[in-house]
């Protein structure tokens, strides 16, 4: 994997790779990781890859982290964790 540059973001560290002929959108947020590959034959550049990080895209990137936040915290505490 391939790292090409950060994307800047006030709350998230986010990440563009390139590995097997894909694109990789790595956001991170605390002990959270979501990622997102687009093949390179759908997008003609970078930059549209990076076009695709706005700001209703982030807000449901958000969304979902707390909804992993939630799901992790039941798991342990259902284990006594």
């Amino acid at each position: 994997m391939r790292y090409l540059k950060e994307i800047s973001h006030p709350a998230f560290r986010i990440g563009l790779y390139v590995w097997n002929n894909k694109y990789l959108i790595k956001i991170e947020a605390g002990s959270y990781e979501q990622t997102y590959k687009i093949s390179e034959m759908d997008v003609s550049s970078e930059e549209d890859v990076i076009g695709l990080v706005d700001e209703l895209f982030l807000q449901r990137v958000n969304e979902r982290f707390g909804q992993m936040h939630e799901d992790f915290m039941n798991a342990l505490e259902r284990h006594g964790l």
